[in-house]
């Protein structure tokens, strides 16, 4: 019984951190997307860790040319904080900024005026992990406040946001030293915007992101390399947007 217990503890350890990808933002009306990231993940004690990142997103038009290198979208900085309860429960915080060109929704699709919005967000998370045989399956709740900005740090309309996000996530390792691992994952957001004129909305759903990811975490260097393909539904019905997101992170292990 005890060799049973040691097992699945380490088989949970092993996986939190190859499972970790950066996911992608949405970036807004685009056919096809890139992301990239670049993070550092440091082990601060026994229960908390850091990890930090920037990231870089590139859009296509809506329609048309859907070279998802062709417009520069966004640029992201994130600081986030993990703190292990137990081998199943976790909480974490985080700041961010992010600032991010808007376009014209119609053709050719120019920068709109003014061309930049600047985001600052906090949120915080929790999360319950456990495992299925070979398979770990996380379910995460994340809620965020959203305060946009223009350029110069102007008011814009629909300047504050609440938003709520539930996911669910699966990883399968696909050898027994548990370097190389598959994840998948589906999301839903929630927001509640609150509008000079018209006040708060209510909380309505926006949004479903699915994820597949491949993740390769060699034990003999302190890096993890993540690629992965995101589909971002955003509307419902008749008023549906559908984007597919190319993404590519590299997250550095413990350097300090």
């Amino acid at each position: 019984m005890k060799h049973l217990l040691f097992y699945i503890l380490t088989l949970l350890f092993s996986n939190f951190y190859a499972s970790a990808q950066i996911s992608p933002p949405g970036l807004g009306s685009t056919k096809n997307a890139f992301w990239s990231a670049v993070g550092v993940r440091q082990k601060l004690d026994t229960k908390n860790t850091s990890l930090t990142y920037i990231g870089l997103g590139r859009i296509s038009d809506p329609e048309g040319d859907a070279n998802p290198f062709k417009k520069q979208s966004i640029v992201v900085l994130n600081e986030e904080i993990y703190h292990k309860i137990n081998p199943h429960w976790q909480y974490s915080y985080a700041l961010s900024y992010r600032r991010q060109n808007q376009y014209e929704n119609e053709n050719p699709y120019d920068l709109e005026t003014p061309s930049i919005h600047q985001e600052f967000r906090g949120y915080g998370r929790i999360n319950y992990t456990t495992a299925i045989g070979e398979v770990k399956l996380k379910t995460t709740y994340r809620q965020e406040i959203r305060k946009f900005f223009t350029p110069d740090f102007g008011e814009v309309e629909d300047d504050l946001q609440l938003r709520s996000r539930f996911k669910t996530q699966a990883t399968v390792a696909l050898d027994s030293d548990h370097e190389n691992s598959l994840l998948g994952s589906a999301e839903a957001l929630f927001s509640d915007s609150n509008d000079d004129t018209n006040g708060w909305s209510g909380f309505e759903y926006k949004e479903s992101r699915f994820c597949l990811y491949y993740s390769y975490a060699p034990h003999n260097i302190p890096v993890v390399f993540d690629v992965g393909y995101m589909n971002d539904l955003v509307g419902h019905g008749h008023h549906l947007q559908d984007s597919n997101y190319l993404a590519v992170d590299i997250i550095v292990e413990n350097i300090f």
